[in-house]
């Protein structure tokens, strides 16, 4: 469904970044080379978009609040879209809830949820139905395809061997990829180089303010996913569409930058 156009960061931490060289593009032959690699793309975020991570992290939360001695204070059914807002927002939340808030603990368990959660990253996550397909769908269609997200890299790549389908993106920027993440644009562009895509040529989709003013902030169009823990939201940031069902992906990215070739 098309809408007319009209932060938080979900993890941190950063490294020294060096400006891509668009190896993938080249990787792709010399016509598209020559031609500056104007090919679209297509960048999901990860969390909340491609897959439903919130039951893996929010039981890493629980590990920490165990040790606190407060047992499992957030629940799946009650605390979906709060897992997606990252660690430090999930112990903020939980420490508040138990009257027990205090920032500095909140910091002391950050490095503790970040090791549960890597050790129990695929237990209750699932691939969003038809997202897959999509991604399949688009890559036939000739788009570059790509993910972008404010996990940190590694965590991410960790999540998508399990899942079984890193060989689908073409690249993955996490937090730490670079010295910024989003909201900032460079994120969301240096993914679109790295999968061979024209950084003004692409469309991102996800499911977050977070996604929406990232595209906003490179130029380009963003589709809110609206099945997501926070998709009844979705409509009133005013991306320039939503996505109802997977299947409908691939016409909603022509609408929006095209199809490739053309």
């Amino acid at each position: 469904m098309f809408l007319p156009p009209s932060f938080y960061p979900l993890w941190d931490g950063a490294q020294a970044y060096t400006p891509s060289k668009n190896v993938a593009c080249c990787n792709n032959g010399a016509r598209e080379c020559a031609e500056g690699g104007k090919l679209r793309s297509v960048i999901f975020d990860l969390d909340g978009t491609l897959a439903d991570t919130s039951g893996d992290l929010l039981a890493a939360a629980n590990v920490c609040f165990r040790d606190m001695g407060l047992g499992d204070i957030l629940l799946p059914q009650n605390d979906a879209g709060l897992a997606l807002r990252g660690a430090r927002a999930m112990l903020k939340h939980g420490l508040t809830r138990a009257g027990r808030y205090d920032a500095a603990v909140v910091e002391q368990y950050f490095p503790v949820f970040l090791e549960a959660y890597g050790g129990a990253i695929n237990i209750h996550t699932t691939l969003y139905p038809g997202a897959m397909a999509a991604v399949e769908a688009l890559k036939s269609q000739g788009y570059r395809v790509g993910i972008c997200t404010n996990k940190p890299e590694g965590l991410a790549e960790t999540l998508l061997v399990s899942l079984g389908v890193r060989a689908s993106f073409a690249s993955l920027i996490g937090a730490d990829t670079l010295m910024v993440r989003k909201p900032n644009a460079e994120p969301l562009r240096e993914a679109a180089r790295r999968a061979g895509g024209d950084p003004g040529k692409t469309v991102l989709v996800g499911d977050t303010d977070t996604d929406r003013d990232t595209a906003r902030a490179a130029g380009v169009p963003s589709i809110l996913v609206t099945f997501g823990p926070s998709g009844a939201d979705m409509a009133a940031l005013k991306p320039e569409a939503l996505l109802d069902d997977y299947a409908d992906l691939p016409a909603i990215v022509a609408g929006l930058i095209g199809r490739p070739g053309t």
